[in-house]
This record gives C-alpha cells, sequence and structure tokens, in this order.
C-alpha cells in the first residue's frame, strides 16, 4: 500500500479505507489465523502453544511487528507462527496438515463474513443513498480480498508456509523426507518465488476468482430479499 501511495497510484479515500483494512487485519484476521492453528493443535493432543499463551484471541500474543509493517508496505504479511510439536499428535502427518489448514479455512470464514457486510452495507447505501455506507462497505470488501490473499499465499507449499504443512501430509513416505530434505533452502525458495513474481499471476487468479465465488454466495441472501 505505501508503495502505491508514493507512486501515487491511489486516492485518498482509498488510502484511508486501507489504512483501516489493514488494522483490521493486524489485530483480528491474524490473532484468529494463529489461534485456530493453536486450538486445532490443541484438540488434536498438542499443548505447546496453549502452554505458551498463544490459545487467545489477544492480538498482542500474535503480532509480528515486521510481518504487520509488511501489510502496510506491500498488502500482506505474518504473525509469530504458533509452535506446533507433531510428536503430541496420534497421527503426526495427518494432524500436522489439520493444524495447518485450520490458518488459510479461518481466513476464508472471515473474508466469506467480511463480503456478508460488505453486501449489506452496500444494499442500505442504495436504499438510504448514504456514501458513509459505501465507505464503510468498502473497507469490509478490502478486508475480504486481503483474507482471501492470506489464505492463497499461506497454501502455497512451501516452508514455512501452511501449504508444505499440508503437502506433507498426502506424499509418500520417500518423497516426504527428501521434501524434508529440501527445507533447509526454504526460506531461499520462499524468497525468490515473491521476489521473482514469479507466481504473482497464478496467486492473482485464484485471489479473484475465489473473491468471486465467495462474493456470489455472499450476495444471494441480499438478491432475495431485496
Amino acid at each position: 500500500m505505501l508503495f502505491d501511495i508514493i507512486r501515487g497510484d491511489i486516492s485518498f479515500i482509498e488510502i484511508i479505507i486501507g489504512f483501516i483494512s489493514a488494522l483490521i487485519v493486524i489485530f483480528i484476521t491474524m490473532p484468529i489465523h494463529e489461534c485456530a492453528h493453536a486450538f486445532i493443535a490443541y484438540k488434536l493432543g498438542d499443548p505447546t502453544a496453549k502452554s505458551m499463551g498463544r490459545l487467545t484471541l489477544n492480538p498482542l500474543a500474535h503480532i509480528n511487528w515486521l510481518g504487520a509493517a509488511a501489510i502496510f508496505l506491500i498488502g500482506i504479511g505474518w504473525a509469530e507462527p504458533v509452535p506446533v510439536n507433531m510428536y503430541y499428535f496420534k497421527k503426526p502427518k495427518r494432524d500436522m496438515a489439520l493444524s495447518a489448514l485450520a490458518g488459510p479455512v479461518s481466513n476464508l470464514l472471515l473474508a466469506f463474513v467480511a463480503l456478508l457486510f460488505n453486501n449489506l452495507f452496500f444494499t442500505l447505501s442504495e436504499i438510504f443513498i448514504s456514501d458513509a455506507l459505501v465507505f464503510i462497505g468498502l473497507v469490509f470488501f478490502y478486508v475480504a480480498i486481503i483474507n482471501i490473499s492470506l489464505a492463497v499465499f499461506n497454501l502455497i507449499p512451501i516452508a514455512p508456509l501452511d501449504g508444505s504443512k499440508i503437502l506433507a501430509a498426502i506424499l509418500p513416505d520417500r518423497a516426504y523426507a527428501k521434501f524434508m530434505q529440501l527445507k533447509k533452502y526454504s526460506y531461499i525458495i520462499l524468497l525468490v518465488v515473491i521476489v521473482s513474481g514469479v507466481l504473482d499471476k497464478p496467486l492473482s487468479f485464484l485471489v479473484n476468482n475465489v473473491a468471486y465465488g465467495l462474493d456470489f454466495v455472499a450476495r444471494l441472501p441480499f438478491e432475495l430479499i431485496f
């Protein structure tokens, strides 16, 4: 977002909307994402996150300030990863994948709720002819898009992203062993992927289509009622 401001690509209203949306993501979305990891891990037998005070919606327990700054700079960031000890799980690979999947699923659920509010406020704005209601609706739309972007990005199968743990669960043992050997290079691989922009178009395609699908469902109640 900051780079867009410097280039002059966005209006003052868009700056305000983006700023408010980023704060919502940092103080609500990211804590829910990390708490979802901790909750599922705890339910599957791992008390690690709970014992470290991470099974909470308190944002201060989850915020990574560098990751929070990234939200303002580039529109996507990260929180402090929730510690998970797979040795507590009865089925380590499966349960690790389930605890990892909880984060992106929470983002998609939050995106759907945000799109419901987006449609609600836009519908009300047409009834009451209110720019303020349009503004609030746009904030919820931005929140939805950021949540969808976080979900899609986290599903990339490169460690430490959640997608790597999900992929590990479905790999045969021999492939899993080779995959784990690559883990020590994962940060370099992820950095190259981000900087090169090689996944920008596929990720944008996925975000747009997921947003379209969720918004289609979120619009239905309002199209039926109004």
